[in-house]
């Protein structure tokens, strides 16, 4: 069985047309399925949980962008007889990017109707929260709430907040530790990827892969405002090995302990205060829908 789980206030106008093409691709394809709308935050979660606590096959369809595919993803059960698809329709539409699922509708459709899911990736933390995308603290977590504070919208909203970010937010300290390896930083931001890119494009792990049993882990040290600016470029251009003070590396399992009892991080661009970033790589578990 498909079901296809979509946000309400998305679907008007062009939202609405998408919704229809997804179901004349499954009516080709001979599929029964449902259609479940959310309208709150948290119904992507519930209604995951509901169809994938059962001991049958079932496949989920996400209308939407990378916060959709978190909340549904926090709400699977049953990950040997469930599978995930995606038909992007969000904002920044970063895992899509990192995937290369199609932004037509019809295509991404196509590509859950009649092809075989495979096994990907994804990240977990102590605390049982999942990532699918990117989960971090730092100047990324301050940027995302000047855009949910200032209620901005478009493709363009996180490059608008970034530069009062830029101009007012101050470095952290804390402890990284991973590989048996333990160090200090001083950080702008701490992160660590399964996909490729954040923010709507936003290159922080361009060497990223969602199926090698990886997580890719960034921080970025101290640097100067204007070396600021700079870096935020080379790293939406993908060149993370140019950026100064930039430390690098993959790895199995990570912790970061912050200096702050009081911090927030983010996940998929969800807000969490003082959830532990203490975080593994869960490897090939989500049975997914690729091009």
């Amino acid at each position: 069985m498909y079901y296809i789980i979509a946000n309400e206030t998305h679907l008007k106008g062009n939202g609405s047309r998408k919704l229809e093409t997804v179901k004349r691709v499954l009516d080709v394809a001979g599929k029964e399925y449902e259609v479940f709308l959310t309208h709150k935050e948290g119904d992507a979660k519930r209604q995951a949980e509901i169809i994938t606590a059962s001991d049958e096959e079932h496949t989920i369809i996400a209308m939407g962008g990378d916060g959709t595919l978190h909340d549904i993803l926090n709400g699977f059960k049953n990950f040997d007889k469930c599978s995930l698809g995606l038909i992007p329709f969000g904002t920044g539409n970063d895992f899509a990017a990192t995937a290369k699922i199609p932004s037509d509708a019809k295509r991404a459709a196509e590509i859950i109707a009649f092809k075989a899911p495979k096994a990907i990736d994804f990240i977990e933390l102590s605390s049982g929260l999942r990532s699918i995308n990117a989960v971090g603290m730092g100047i990324d977590v301050d940027i995302l709430k000047r855009v949910y504070t200032r209620k901005m919208r478009g493709h363009s909203k996180y490059f608008r907040a970034l530069i009062p970010s830029l101009i007012s937010f101050k470095s952290c300290n804390f402890t990284l530790k991973y590989d048996g390896k333990e160090e200090k930083h001083y950080g702008l931001i701490a992160a660590l990827g399964n996909g490729k890119q954040v923010g709507g494009g936003i290159k922080l792990f361009p060497n990223a892969e969602i199926d090698d049993g990886y997580l890719d882990l960034l921080i970025v040290d101290y640097i100067s405002r204007l070396g600021m600016i700079k870096a935020f470029f080379k790293l939406v251009a993908g060149k993370v090995d140019e950026v100064k003070n930039v430390t690098f590396v993959r790895t199995k399992a990570a912790t970061f302990v912050h200096e702050d009892e009081n911090y927030t991080l983010q996940a998929e661009g969800e807000l969490y205060d003082n959830v532990p970033l203490e975080a593994h790589i869960v490897e090939k578990k989500l049975k997914f829908y690729l091009p």
